[in-house]
This record gives C-alpha cells, structure tokens and sequence, in this order.
C-alpha cells in the first residue's frame, strides 16, 4: 500500500526524520488532502518551493506522483492547481465511498479488538472537540484519521487504496464548503459506527458508515452541481 498522510505520521514519530522526498510528498499531500491548496488555484512550482521548504527536485517528484493520483494537474505556463470537481467525478468518487468505506468497515469490525475499539473512541472525542472548538482544519484532519484508522483495522489495503484516494480528490472542496458552513452541524455518525463495533454488528457498521459518507458527500454536491450550472 501507497503511504498515507496516517503512515507517514507514524513513521515519522517512530524512526529518524523522512527523507527530503518523502517529506515533501507527505507534506504537499496534506496540504490537498486538508484543502490549504483551494481548487482551481494556480501555485508554480517555485511557490511550492518555498511553501514546503523545499528544493525543486522533491518538489517535482512529489508533484509528478501526486498528478499520477489525480490530485493535482499540470496547466500552462509551469502552473499546477488543484483540479475542480466536476459532477462527473464527484458521482464517481460518491460511487467508490458508498461501496468501498462500508465493506471496509463490516471487514474491520470482523476483526477489531478491544483496544481498538478504545483507541477509535479517543479519535472520535478528538474529533468532537474540534467542532466544539470550530476548529475546521482540525475537524477535517480528525475525521480522515478517524476513517483511516478503520480501513487500517480491516486490513483490506486495495479497498483502503481505493478509499484513500476518494479523500484525496474530494478532500479540498469539502475544505471549501466545510468553510462557509463552519464546523456546526457537520455530519458525524462516528458513535453509531461504533456502537455496531462493539456489539459485532459489521452490517450494521457498515450501514452506519453508509449514511456517515453519504451526508458528507451532500455538503459537496450541491454546490458543485450549483457551480456546474453557472458554467
């Protein structure tokens, strides 16, 4: 499986500083994955540059590895944005959640521990208090985790691909929308997930992520398609 911004954090906090490469990859993605890169803004790669810290070889892998995912493409002019999201890609990636996330989370509660169990529970209170908070960028951060942390317990890693590259597309404009809503009122339906968790019911984790995916979604679609119509 591909690193992911949950990975790299990880091995960073357990073993020596990551590589130049690794770093600005991890770094860059983020910073898509967290929408501190808007869709549809234009940056160069020397205003990368100096937004990483970073030199122009790192710079350009992470880059040309982050296009090959989608999250990123090359316009004219040596100008690299972050793509919008047309409602074509946004009924595909929809598609990808509602059929990948929940089977990944009947497959987690198969196997989920005790311990586990506990350590979603600290991420689920995390994630309240950034709402309490109206801390956005930490909600966002603390509800990937919260879903990359069961993919991970599924041990399922094409499906938790495939999932992990959904946030990565859709990730910026719900940093847009998120935005204007503010953190009241986001959907969270974290507790139901867990509830079926701990009684070992994995259909009814997996419906429960259903609609937690579904809610999130509809944050984006309508805008989006609000936008397709002004074209």
């Amino acid at each position: 499986m591909s690193d992911t911004l949950l990975d790299l954090s990880e091995k960073a906090a357990a073993s020596a500083p990551l590589p130049a490469h690794a770093r600005v990859y991890h770094d860059l993605r983020a910073q898509i994955l967290f929408g501190e890169l808007a869709p549809g803004e234009p940056v160069t790669i020397q205003g990368l540059c100096e937004r990483l810290s970073a030199g122009t070889t790192p710079v350009r892998e992470a880059i040309r590895r982050l296009c090959a995912e989608g999250a990123l493409e090359m316009r004219g002019n040596r100008r690299i944005c972050v793509p919008d999201l047309a409602p074509e890609a946004l009924a595909d990636i929809m598609l990808i959640r509602r059929t990948v996330e929940p089977e990944l989370a009947r497959r987690a509660t198969k196997r989920v521990t005790s311990q586990q169990i506990e350590d979603l529970e600290i991420r689920d209170r995390e994630l309240d208090e950034t709402i309490l908070r109206g801390d956005l960028h930490g909600y966002l951060r603390a509800n990937y985790i919260f879903h990359r942390s069961i993919y991970r317990i599924a041990q399922a890693p094409v499906l938790a691909d495939f999932a992990d590259l959904a946030w990565l597309r859709f990730g910026p404009s719900l940093r847009v929308v998120c935005g204007r809503v503010g953190t009241t009122g986001l959907p969270d339906r974290h507790k139901e997930i867990l509830d079926a968790m701990r009684k070992g019911d994995a259909d009814g984790a997996a419906e429960a992520l259903r609609r937690d995916t579904e809610q999130g979604m509809a944050l984006i679609a309508e805008p989006t398609a609000r936008a397709a119509r002004f074209d």
